[in-house]
Parts: structure tokens; C-alpha cells; sequence
């Protein structure tokens, strides 16, 4: 995490809706063997806890339960070449915005673990066939059991939320109009929009 503090996202409530709406993270872990990672897609319920779900096969899967786990959700990154500031002697950049969360892993029942399913599936499906959405009722039972003998299901209590929004905050008002130029340029009126956002001078 980015130690500027101009860049500091500090309200968890808005981290943690960022964190639901990407849906997505890296998940680190520690074994024996050494560090483990894994990518799923996970689910914050209405408590604040996180769920998500592995494959039993996934290497990292038998160091999750029990142990304390950082769940890592970034997005909106983008290269910043140093020529798109008014200001001389500059370097080039990375915008981003990522949370960070810590507790410890817990693994959750098999109701539980169909409850998760179907809670991504809702969550996701909305987005893209709001009109049919895909669930579980269109599979058959035995074939659904079969799937979910195969994975296990997690859920984190977060203990620990950090969080960064870069977007150049620190700058002049000169350069920031200067960034969004280059940024809209490159096709990346996205990240051109987000610092316009989260310049403290706006």
C-alpha cells in the first residue's frame, strides 16, 4: 500500500463497497512450502465479512482455514508518462486505487457455502442478464452437488482495511489539467476522470 498520505482512502465503508462492487481479489497466504496465492471472486455480506471460494485442488487452498490471510482488490490502473506534466524534472507513474484487508480465514458449511453461490450469482448475473439471470435451478441437483464437493468456501472478519486512491493528488492545478490531457489522449479518459475526482483542489 502506497505510504503517501495524500493518496489515503480511509473510510471503510466506501472501501468496502469498492471492494464488493470489483468483486475480484488476490488472496496471500502462507505455508510451509512457502507463500501461496490464490484468485477468486468474493462476495462482502451485509455484516461486513468476506466470502469466497477455491477449488480443493488449488494449491493454496489447505493454508487458508485457520490462518490470518490478506485479500488484496485493485483496478482502474494506468501508466503516466512524465511528459504529460507542465512541471520539469518529473518521473513517470502508475495510477491505481486498491484495498487491503487482513483477518483470519474460517472455513464456512456446505449451506453456507451454497448460500455464497448463490449470493455471486445474484450479484453478478444482475449485471449482465438482468432479464434471465443464470441459477442454480437450471442445473441438475446431483451435477450442482458434484460441483460443490469440489470446492471449499471461506469467510474473513476483517480485522485490518487499508486502502490508496493514487491519482496524483499532490500536484499542481497546471500539471492536473496537463495529466488529464495525456490520459485522454492515450484513451484513458477513465483514469482522467478519477483525478479530476480525487484532486483535493476541485
Amino acid at each position: 500500500m502506497h505510504p503517501g498520505p495524500a493518496f489515503a482512502w480511509t473510510d471503510e465503508g466506501e472501501m468496502l463497497e469498492f471492494v464488493g462492487t470489483r468483486g475480484f481479489a488476490h488472496i496471500f497466504t502462507a505455508a510451509r512450502e512457502g507463500p501461496r496465492v490464490a484468485h477468486a471472486p468474493l462476495l462482502v455480506m451485509d455484516s461486513g465479512r468476506i466470502q469466497f471460494h477455491l477449488a480443493r485442488s488449488n494449491r493454496a487452498a489447505g493454508s487458508i482455514a485457520g490462518n490470518r490471510v490478506l485479500i488484496s482488490v485493485s483496478d482502474l490502473d494506468a501508466y503516466h508518462s512524465a511528459n504529460w506534466y507542465m512541471s520539469e524534472n518529473q518521473v513517470p507513474t502508475w495510477h491505481y486505487q486498491a484495498v487491503e484487508i487482513e483477518g483470519f480465514a474460517r472455513e464456512i458449511g456446505p449451506d453456507e457455502l451454497v448460500a455464497q453461490l448463490d449470493g455471486l450469482s445474484a450479484r453478478f448475473e444482475g449485471l449482465f442478464q438482468p432479464e434471465a439471470p443464470w441459477t442454480r435451478d437450471k442445473m441438475d441437483p446431483r451435477r450442482f452437488a458434484a460441483f460443490t464437493r469440489a470446492i471449499t468456501g471461506y469467510e474473513v472478519t476483517p480485522e485490518v482495511i487499508r486502502g490508496t486512491r493514487k491519482f496524483n493528488q499532490h500536484k499542481s492545478g497546471d500539471d492536473i489539467e496537463a495529466n488529464m490531457r495525456g490520459l485522454i489522449e492515450a484513451g484513458r479518459s477513465d483514469v482522467a476522470d478519477a483525478i479530476r475526482r480525487h484532486w483535493p483542489g476541485e
